[in-house]
């Protein structure tokens, strides 16, 4: 329960959902006994319906973590686009690339190893979607990054942004999650109030921000 969407409401729409199966299958049991946090079944459709109809054909990911999200993203693009990944702990870059590696995926997805800050320099090439789900508080951090890397009339998708509801209300809210939390908050404030970027958060899972950049030069 992410304290975003009512557990009965969130259940019944899990339901719906088919069951994935194969890999992607595998990794969500390996994610629930091994605790590694993927993202919720109802923002991968959501995704998945995103990706097909704007006809997306690249993503750079920031977070790859077991590679889940990637295969996800893949599958949407009949495994025939190009995905970037990035991720900094070692022991999940070596395990996003072996399950990558198991999918026959390998030249399509590429898992890089890094501070996405340091690794952003090192990528040719532009994106139609960038999808955030790395460290909640430094997402304004990688912004201008990503917005250099997104192709013109782009999206970014950054996930997590209403973070077990304590973003939305400090009724939620955990004092040791204060710094992360008021962080979430100018970057949700920035990215909608901001006159080349238009941004639309949507209430599923733990609340994802769907940001679209015009074809205009941007400037901060």
């Amino acid at each position: 329960m992410s304290n975003i969407v009512d557990k009965l409401v969130e259940e019944y729409i899990r339901e719906l959902l088919p069951e994935n199966q194969g890999i992607l299958k595998e990794l969500e049991e390996f994610a629930e006994e091994n605790n590694v946090p993927i993202i919720h079944p109802e923002v991968a459709k959501f995704l998945d319906v995103i990706i097909k109809t704007s006809r997306i054909s690249s993503i750079l990911e920031v977070g790859t973590a077991i590679g889940y999200s990637a295969l996800v993203f893949s599958k949407a693009m009949d495994d025939k686009g190009r995905i970037v990944t990035i991720e900094k702990r070692e022991d999940m870059h070596k395990i996003a690339f072996e399950n990558i590696k198991k999918a026959g995926l390998e030249s399509n997805i590429q898992v890089l190893l890094g501070d996405a800050v340091d690794v952003f320099p090192q990528i040719n090439g532009k994106f139609d979607m960038i999808f955030l789900d790395a460290a909640k508080g430094h997402y304004q951090k990688f912004l201008l990054s990503c917005i250099e890397k997104l192709n013109d009339n782009g999206i970014i998708v950054s996930d997590n942004v209403l973070y077990k509801g304590m973003v939305a209300s400090n009724e939620y809210l955990i004092r040791r999650k204060i710094t992360i939390v008021k962080r979430m908050r100018k970057y949700l404030k920035y990215i909608s109030d901001h006159p080349e970027l238009t941004t639309s958060i949507i209430p599923i899972g733990d609340g994802v921000a769907l940001t679209y950049k015009s074809g205009r030069n941007f400037s901060e």
